[in-house]
């Protein structure tokens, strides 16, 4: 493994830029249409070489891109300190060429500061992100949800004195649904807020953007979307269609997915289905899974997550096969709807 400022990034990473990077919206911004995320296998008990192992092979293969959140663990805070100690050890002479991005939103600490919308606490959090990550300022600075009840103008007013202070270049938003980024955008565009992206869950078993208003909301002004949980937590990575791995993510938590969901006969007669048009397609299910989220203009990149370096090189393998025949689009859209009744039972917002 690699040791203190050994790390020389690849001299090839860039190899594939003219078709690896889009354009976020109608800002100046490109962002890899892979991107990686740091939801999970970056925690305080987590393997830390293997964290600089997937950092790193991103990095050399052209992902510049690592998005966390202040309370991704566990324990709350981990995955930034851990993202820190990489980056302060063997990145930051390429500060330059990342995107950095985190969240606030969700519950941090105790108290009624540690959570929600506020401007005390979208500005106190960010503070201590950048501690935890050694960094002046992140790319983008997301609100992590919506927040019924702080007013929105304060959500935006808090987000703009963040980007006007230099601790972030961007702002954005997360799960909001149409509506509300429309009125988060209108305000953005008062204040002359550069708020440039949408983060929502997104894949062939969740259409929630696409009910709720988020897409169309996001093309008609000019918002950028990032798409989390492509694979819908690993149901569409092939690797539950026999039994549960004892190391896979619902063996090991089951906080997001669990087994009874996941074994149910019909859903596995689904997944089956979709793997088999992957193979006629000369893809993996989980390459087939992405290159549907990025085929739609209006995507500009998928976070995935990987727990071995090798995931990450075979998921940047979509990156140039996105296109679909009306009539995969449709075998697609058949599959999804014969268990749309048992995919709206479990959906996480």
């Amino acid at each position: 493994m690699y040791q203190f400022n050994e790390y020389q990034a690849s001299e090839h990473r860039y190899d594939d830029e003219k078709i690896l990077y889009k354009r976020c919206g109608a800002s100046g911004l490109r962002l890899p249409k892979v991107s990686l995320g740091l939801w999970h296998n970056f925690g305080s008990k987590d393997n830390y070489d293997n964290m600089k192992a997937l950092i790193f092979t991103a990095f050399d293969h052209g992902i510049t891109h690592f998005d966390l959140a202040n309370n991704y663990g566990p324990v709350y805070g981990a995955a930034e300190e851990n993202f820190g100690r990489i980056y302060e050890q063997d990145l930051k002479p390429y500060r330059n060429e990342l995107i950095i991005s985190t969240k606030a939103g969700y519950d941090m600490w105790p108290g009624p500061y540690g959570n929600w919308g506020s401007r005390k606490y979208l500005i106190s959090s960010l503070d201590e992100s950048l501690k935890r990550m050694h960094l002046e300022y992140v790319d983008i600075f997301y609100h992590h949800r919506m927040d019924p009840e702080t007013p929105l103008e304060e959500t935006m007013l808090a987000l703009d004195q963040i980007v006007r202070s230099g601790k972030a270049l961007y702002a954005g938003i997360s799960n909001y649904n149409g509506e509300r980024a429309r009125e988060a955008q209108r305000i953005a565009k008062e204040l002359h807020l550069p708020l440039i992206i949408n983060q929502n869950r997104y894949s062939i078993f969740d259409r929630t953007i696409e009910e709720n208003g988020l897409k169309a909301c996001a093309k008609e002004d000019g918002m950028g979307v990032i798409c989390f949980s492509p694979l819908a937590q690993g149901e569409l990575s092939e690797k539950y269609l026999h039994g549960i791995p004892a190391d896979s993510r619902v063996a090991r938590d089951g906080r997001f997915l669990h087994k009874e969901d996941v074994i149910q006969p019909e859903k596995l007669k689904a997944i089956q289905a979709l793997k088999d048009l992957a193979g006629e397609r000369g893809q993996t299910l989980p390459q087939m899974a992405l290159a549907w989220v990025l085929r739609d203009p209006e995507i500009t990149s998928v976070l995935i997550g990987a727990s071995k370096p090798e995931q990450i090189v075979e998921n940047l393998g979509v990156v140039g096969h996105t296109e679909f025949s009306e009539e995969e689009l449709q075998r697609i859209d058949a599959i999804y709807q014969s268990i749309a009744g048992l995919l709206d039972g479990h959906r996480h917002v």
